[in-house]
């Protein structure tokens, strides 16, 4: 199983950072703007559906949002994959925060793909949560 992992460091304080990760419904708005360009939330809130600049949609489910650790786990749903699974966790660091996202992926063979996904979106991710510390 591919195992794809992306970290970043912002100013911003972690309890910020976190408030814009945990909003599962905005994150075209409040963490990956310009990256992801649209985003509608289905099954009370459970299920998102993503539509990312490049034309791509996702189908996503919430797993898990643990607040104590900052910490969001989601799989996404339909697509070439037989295995999504991804976390993103935001810790402190000094003054600001470390942002981690994993990605677990079957088959292999996707992971050219979703590591350029997921490189694009940690730039996008790191520009919009810096952009909230100005």
């Amino acid at each position: 199983m591919a195992s794809i992992r992306k970290e970043f460091s912002v100013a911003l304080p972690p309890a910020a950072a976190w408030a814009a990760l945990r909003d599962f419904g905005a994150v075209h708005r409040v963490l990956a703007v310009g990256f992801v360009s649209d985003c509608v939330l289905e099954e009370e809130g459970a299920v998102r559906q993503l539509t990312f600049a490049n034309g791509v949609t996702a189908r996503e489910r919430l797993v898990d949002i643990d607040d104590a650790r900052r910490r969001i786990v989601y799989t996404s749903q339909g697509g070439r994959a037989t295995h999504h699974n991804a976390s993103a966790e935001v810790l402190a660091e000094g003054t600001g925060s470390r942002f981690v996202w994993i990605t677990d992926v079957l088959p292999d063979a996707l992971a050219p793909a979703l590591e350029g996904m997921m490189e694009a979106g940690a730039r996008a991710m790191q520009a919009t949560l810096e952009r909230g510390a100005r």
